[in-house]
Order: C-alpha cells, then structure tokens, then sequence
C-alpha cells in the first residue's frame, strides 16, 4: 500500500521559477526510496514538502489516504535528521534523544524506557551523559537519527544525513541506517546526490532532474536500464551514439556503420539514441563480424586495474576502459567490438 502520494506537486518562486513541476511520486509503506540528483535538482524541496517546512503551489501530498498537504509541521508526527545534526550541544545525548518526547509532556518513566530502548538500538546506551562535542561524527549521527526515532514517527525524512562525515565513516553508516529501517521497518525517505550510497540501501530511487522525476525504479533497473539520457550520464554511461532504425534490432548510425541491439526499442521514432558504458566496450584481439568499428587510441590514462582510452571513430571519440595487461600508446590502430546486449536505448 502506498503510503506518500506526491500528485501533481508544484513549487515555485515568485510565481516564475519552478523548483517542481508537476512531480509525482508514489512510496510503498516500509520502503526506503532515494531522491538522487546533481544541486537544484529539487530533490530537497520535494522532502521539505513532505515535511511541511514548504506548502506547494499546486498539487496534493497525501499521506495514509489523508490529505497532508495544509497539514502544519508540529502536526505531522515524522521524524527529520538534517544534514548538520541540529543537535543541542548544552544537552547530553541522553536528554537530545529525549528532548521530542518531552516536547509532548510524555511522563518521566517512559521517557527513560523509550530512550534507553533505543540508544541501545544505536548502540549508544555507554554514551548517554556524554555531550556532542565527545562524539565522533558517526556518534552524533546516531544520537540525530534516535532522536528522530524515540517518537515512533510515521515516516522517516533524511536530508544528505551523511555529507558531513569522511569515506571511511559514510560507508559504515550508510549500512547502519539501512539496518535500522529495516529493523524497525519505518517508511524512509533518503535525499543525496551521491549514487554509491543511494544504490546501496534504497528499495527505489527516483533520479531528479529540474524538478522532474526523470525516472523511477530499482537501483539495479536504473543503474543497468536508464530511461533518458540525463539517468544514462549520472550513472555512468559516457558514449553516445546517434542511430536511424533499419529493421527490427537493427541500427545504422550517421557514418553508415550497422549495428544490432537486443534492446527493445519502446521509443517509436525512427532515430533514437544509444548509449554503452566505457567498461563494455571491448578492444579486440580476435575477429567478431557484428557491431565492429575501427579506432585510433588518443589519451590514456591509468586507473589502476584498467587504462582509460579516448578513441577516435567514426562514431566520434568513445571512451573505453580495458584491463591494463595489454597497454596501447597513441596512435594504435584498434578495433573496438560493442556487445549487442551492452547497448542501450535511451
């Protein structure tokens, strides 16, 4: 059952920007869904709508079958970790987890038994009289997501909760909210502009672009099967190629080179657009017939496991990564072999 129903969502400033423009989205309860895409994408507006913090300029937000959308903030019993934390650095990490609870005149006794229950669900119960300046980043993480959890919300906002902290500490608290979502199986919706973290956790991930959903889907969906090409870049595809429709799988790009494509083409038009990751074209070192083109090899670069080349074609310069056992210099002369399969329309 869908829990939040964005319809039609509108915002804009001074009636002539719009930051949203007719979104629309649909989460499922328990589901932990992504807004993923580049600054003022509006991913952010859309959860300050959720939120309550930003009343839209047309459409409805509707939540549990209840229209949400004039509904005040201190009336929507949600739970927000912020970017920054917000916590209180006068209070100990006992009394910020519990400041929510006495906001609504809870009684002493199960203030104390609902936040020690979940400072041990964090793994915090030893730091519950420290203050937050004793905290390591990912500690004062927690202490801002059992705060926001101590009220039993009815769905959980999170704004970039882990912009602030370093690699290292980002991937092991990435997993930690993942845990604690589905452990506690709390609706959860997750804004960042990093794709690694976002595809790690989410259920589904809408990719924004200004202020529209471009698209909408698993991780695994977006990452392997992108709908339009804005998806097709941010999530790593680099080449792209212009193709007329011959037949049935069948291309022909502007230079007359053929190709096939087990793509289905949904697009009904006659040219489309083909886009292959620099990691699926292959170098060839022995004869294929099917999806063929000649190159010269212009700059490479190391990456470590593989070199990167910038190849010139007759399709234009592709980017091609390739294992670094074989190491071409510029000016070699390749053929580069496209797998039908590797070949997306967008």
């Amino acid at each position: 059952m869908a829990v939040i129903n964005l319809e039609s969502i509108k915002v804009s400033y001074d009636g002539k920007i719009d930051v949203l423009k007719d979104l629309n989205l649909d989460v499922q309860e328990g589901e932990l869904v992504s807004l993923l895409g580049p600054s003022g994408c509006g991913k952010t507006t859309t959860l300050r709508v959720i939120a309550g913090f930003i009343e839209p300029t047309g459409g409805k937000f509707i939540f549990k079958d209840k229209d949400y959308t004039k509904v005040s903030v201190h009336k929507r019993n949600f739970g927000i970790v912020f970017q920054s934390y917000a916590l209180f650095p006068h209070l100990t990490v006992f009394d910020n987890v519990a400041f929510g609870l006495k906001m609504r005149k809870t009684n002493k006794e199960e203030i104390n038994e609902k936040v020690n229950k979940i400072l041990e669900i964090v793994d915090l119960q030893d730091y519950k009289n420290r203050y937050p300046k004793e905290l390591s980043g990912g500690q004062r993480q927690r202490v801002a997501i059992a705060r926001s959890l101590v009220i039993k919300p009815d769905l959980l906002l999170l704004d970039e909760p882990l912009s602030n902290l370093d690699a290292k500490l980002r991937l092991k608290m990435r997993v930690e909210i993942r845990r604690l979502q589905q452990k506690l199986g709390i609706t959860t919706v997750f804004v960042t502009h990093d794709q690694e973290e976002c595809f790690s956790i989410s259920d589904k991930v809408a990719v924004m672009n200004k202020g529209v959903i471009e698209q909408y889907d698993t991780p695994e969906n977006i990452y392997n099967y992108p709908s339009t090409e804005f998806v097709a870049r941010f999530v790593g595809f680099e080449n792209f190629l212009d193709f007329e429709v011959i037949g049935e799988k069948t291309y022909e790009s502007n230079s007359g080179v053929k190709f096939t494509c087990d793509y289905e083409n949904k697009l009904n038009s006659k040219n489309v657009k083909g886009t292959i990751r620099p990691d699926d074209i292959e170098i060839l070192r022995e004869n294929k017939e099917e999806n063929v083109i000649k190159g010269v090899i212009g700059i490479r670069t190391y990456l470590g496991e593989k070199y990167q080349y910038t190849v010139e074609t007759d399709l234009g310069t592709l980017v091609v990564n390739e294992s670094s056992d074989i190491k071409y210099k510029q000016g070699d002369k390749v053929k580069l072999y496209l797998p039908s399969n590797k070949i997306i329309l967008v």
